[in-house]
Parts: C-alpha cells; structure tokens; sequence
C-alpha cells in the first residue's frame, strides 16, 4: 500500500489494503453503487488489468487502450501504472524506448494532471497505445524460469559424474574454455596471467558481429598506435575486426603462439 493510501474495510468487513477512496466511490455507469474492486464499467480490475496484459502481449491496440482508460476513468490509475511498467520487462522485447515512454506519461498523468482526469485518462491510453504497438516478446521471464530450471539441474548432480539434464549457456566457465576471451585485464584470473592492455585490445574490446563503424575504427586504430604497446598490422587489424557470428569467442586460442605469447598476452604493461 503506498504511503497516502489509506486502508479501508471492504463490504465483508475485512480490511482492503489495496482499494484507494477514489476508486470506491461514485457508482457505476448505470447509477448503481460500486462494490469492491469494481470498475466504472461494472467489471472486476483484476479481470481488467489481466486483459489489458494479454492486449500488450498480443498486440490489440484497441483493447489495450480501452483497458487503460476503464482502469484510469475508475480511480485505479496506480494499479494500471504498476502493471504496465511491469508488462514492459515482462511482455515486450528488450531495448525498446517504450519503457521511457510509459515512464513519462505516468509522470504527466499522475504528478501534473488528475490520473482520473480527461488528460490522465489520455496519458493512459497513449502509454497501452505504445505498449501493445511495441514488439512483444515474452523472452525475459522465459530466460529467467529456464536459468532457474537450469540452476535446479546443475545442483541434482553436484557431486556426481552425471550430466546435469539442463546447463547454463557458459558451462563452468572456465578459463582456457570457450569463454577464455572474458579473462582479461579486469577479473583476477586475467591479472594472473599477465593479460594486460594486448589482449584487452585484440581481444576482449571487439565488438559485433555487425562490427564498429568507420569512425569508431579509425580512433581505435589511433589510440593502438599511441599506446606504449606495441602493436603489429595484424593485432591491429583483428582488434577492430567483427566477431564471427558463428562463432563470437573463437578469439584467443585462435592467436596464442601467433607472435610469441599475444595470445596470452605475456608482454602487456600491467593495466
């Protein structure tokens, strides 16, 4: 409940933490009055605001809005505020900038008008609008119940020689691994062995497999000609050279011995 909610007793008697003032009083559309968790509309908010969800992720504009505004017209505004920040992370495809866009119409409709309000109820039309027009994608809660899942298996056979049933994307992440590109300067198995500003260059600050652009490639062929390293044509060219789609983090095994121990990166300046 939040701080200038104030708690109320439903119909039954029990205590209602969650209803606010405002969404328990007036009546509905036809004149009656409203019970407990009833919208203007006559409808349950839970029932509401479940539909709304299933608006968002299957992209019905119409009756996402419809839902915002039943929710916003009804006094429950900060349920409806709640639960599509929520759906943001839970519904939509990661690095959308919707989630700055409900953050904003939530400020508008909440901290400069009357969320209840012509101008509220249209903030909250505006935010499902965008939220259902967004690209759904259920892949955060599906990626969180399967690293749980998995974390699950790895312990049913931690101390055994069986094989967990299901393993994380980076094993036992051990150095000399698939993986052995993130042991550099930064973590203190890269420090043990000696993988300073070489291997973080060649290696570790690649980016793709789109690749930097023309700019970007240019400072960092710059900034390796002025290092105190020094580095060859070939280093230099592999550092801003995309990573293999088919295979991102092929990197170190693929240069140790090349040019002494670069691979290892064995006469790097301490970073």
């Amino acid at each position: 409940m939040g701080e200038d909610r104030q708690a109320t007793f439903g119909a039954d008697g029990s205590l209602d933490t969650e209803t606010p003032p405002e969404a328990r009083e007036g009546t509905t559309d036809w004149g009656e009055p409203k019970g407990d968790g009833e919208t203007d509309g006559g409808y349950n908010r839970y029932d509401v605001s479940s539909l709304l969800q299933k608006a968002v992720r299957r992209s019905d504009e119409e009756v996402a809005a419809w839902a915002a505004w039943e929710l916003a017209r009804s006094g429950y505004a900060w349920n409806l505020w709640d639960r599509l920040h929520l759906y943001v992370v839970e519904d939509l495809r990661a690095g959308q900038d919707v989630a700055l866009l409900v953050e904003r119409y939530e400020t508008l409709a909440t901290e400069r008008w009357e969320p209840d309000g012509w101008r509220g109820r249209i903030c909250a039309v505006h935010a499902a609008l965008a939220c259902a027009r967004a690209r759904s994608s259920r892949e955060s809660p599906n990626a969180d119940e399967f690293f749980r899942n998995a974390a699950a298996a790895r312990a049913d056979v931690r101390g055994t020689d069986e094989d967990p049933v299901a393993d994380f994307p980076v094993g036992d992440l051990d150095p000399d691994g698939e993986f052995d590109v993130a042991f550099d300067k930064h973590t203190a198995e890269g420090t043990r062995r000696d993988r300073g500003d070489r291997f973080f260059k060649v290696f570790g600050a690649r980016v793709g497999p789109e690749g930097e652009d023309d700019r970007s490639a240019r400072w960092q062929r710059l900034n390796m000609a002025l290092s105190d390293v020094e580095y060859d044509d070939a280093e230099v060219a592999h550092a801003v050279e995309p990573v293999g789609e088919a295979d991102r983090w092929a990197d170190p095994v693929a240069f140790d011995g090349r040019d002494g121990d670069a691979g290892a990166g064995g006469d790097d300046e301490d970073a």
